[in-house]
């Protein structure tokens, strides 16, 4: 954990620049937090208890610049200061650490697999998830999870985060219009959580599936009603030809009530 060594006038976040203003080397690094950050803006909905930033600056000292990963999660800290938002990450000012950071490799290597490595440790973030698509012989997708001050890399994809809640892994997949491997979120026994898109696809198909049942179901109703016509039209003619009948019997002189 970082010890803070703080003088004693602090800066408010409105007065820290929001990030180091370093451009993204892929647009990835955009995207696939994105993408996280767009499910649980749905899965999370009636949450207010949560942030999760995309390539904000976390401040740990006012002198010293802020570290800027990718994307990171803070629960137990208010969703929303107001209606500007957050500019940056003060930890002075939250008093939560981020338990949850990811970073995106690019082709242009960013130390994520050292300094970084050592900087979140430093800091205390619980998970550092690192995600490089690049990796031929390793996994893409590294979770570090830190255990008595020290990060040990964590096995399985997806991978249960007990603490947030929620597993993250990657597979393959569509977003944004583009078919290759995504992050997303897993629940506990390992299904995905859809994309927004998905989602809104389910719901199309599931209130179609509703038409179509409304429809069969006023199918059967009509043939229902043909078939209890039906059966009356076959009443209505039995009962004509009892008539006839009658008449045929009472014009030979019988009586066809005592028949016996």
């Amino acid at each position: 954990m970082l010890e803070y060594n703080l003088p004693r006038y602090l800066p408010s976040a409105e007065e820290l620049p929001d990030s180091d203003e370093t451009p993204v080397d892929n647009e990835l690094q955009e995207l696939i937090p994105g993408l996280l950050k767009a499910i649980l803006l749905i899965l999370w909905a009636e949450r207010l208890d949560w942030l999760f930033a995309i390539d904000m600056g976390i401040y740990y000292h006012p002198d010293k610049p802020p570290i800027v990963p990718d994307g990171f999660l803070s629960l137990g800290v208010e969703r929303f200061y107001d209606e500007e938002l957050r500019p940056s990450y003060v930890l002075w000012d939250e008093n939560v650490v981020p338990i949850f950071v990811l970073e995106v490799v690019s082709q242009n290597y960013r130390k994520e697999y050292t300094t970084k490595l050592a900087e979140y440790e430093a800091l205390g973030v619980l998970y550092y998830v690192i995600y490089s698509s690049r990796r031929r012989r390793k996994p893409h997708l590294e979770v570090h999870k830190l255990v008595n001050g020290k990060y040990e890399l964590q096995e399985g994809n997806p991978f249960w985060l007990p603490e947030i809640g929620l597993g993250i892994g990657c597979e393959r997949g569509n977003y944004c219009g583009v078919t290759r491997e995504w992050m997303y979120w897993y629940d506990e026994q390992g299904q995905r959580y859809l994309t927004p898109a998905e989602q809104v696809k389910q719901a199309a198909q599931l209130a179609q599936q509703e038409i179509q049942r409304a429809q069969q179901a006023e199918q059967l109703a009509q043939q229902a009603e043909q078939l209890a016509q039906q059966e009356t039209q076959r009443a209505q003619q039995a009962e004509q030809r009892v008539q006839q009948l009658t008449e045929q019997l009472r014009a030979l002189g019988i009586d066809p009530d005592n028949l016996s």
